[in-house]
């Protein structure tokens, strides 16, 4: 044996069996079609216009729940210390809770709703590309036998 050798190269295995190479055609999955929800909405068809009142009825349903919510805080308030004068005079640091309240802290919770608004507006938006944009299953294909 020679030092540039394996050893055992020369022999051939017994017990391993022989490393065969299949080659064919390539093929490809077959593709479902998807439905098209986007032609329909391009065209302005019935069905589109179904799924588009959809989406605007989902984001104005948003809008009117964190425009209510506003509502109450922002006439509560006024009403809630103009009606108890025991909170009215309370007092943080020196400063008037009223003032603090409607002068520095409403403002962050404004910001935090309109946050928590987009990320809830961008979710339905999202949710509404995904309906759009998905496959049909095996029970939703007219085509299949």
């Amino acid at each position: 044996m020679s030092s540039g050798e394996r050893p055992g190269a020369g022999r051939p295995a017994r017990d391993t069996p022989q490393r065969v190479l299949v080659t064919g055609p390539r093929t490809r999955a077959v593709r479902r079609p998807r439905y098209p929800v986007t032609r329909e909405i391009d065209e302005q068809t019935g069905l589109g216009e179904a799924y588009m009142r959809s989406l605007v009825r989902t984001q104005l349903r948003l809008a009117v729940r964190l425009c209510a919510v506003l509502a109450v805080v922002v006439a509560g308030l006024p009403l809630l210390f103009a009606m108890v004068p025991a909170v009215r005079e309370q007092e943080v640091f020196g400063v008037p809770l009223p003032w603090v309240v409607l002068g520095g802290l409403i403002y962050p919770w404004f910001v935090g709703c309109g946050w928590w608004y987009v990320r809830q507006a961008e979710r339905n938006e999202a949710d509404f590309a995904e309906l759009v944009d998905r496959s049909p299953s095996a029970g939703d294909r007219a085509d299949d036998p």
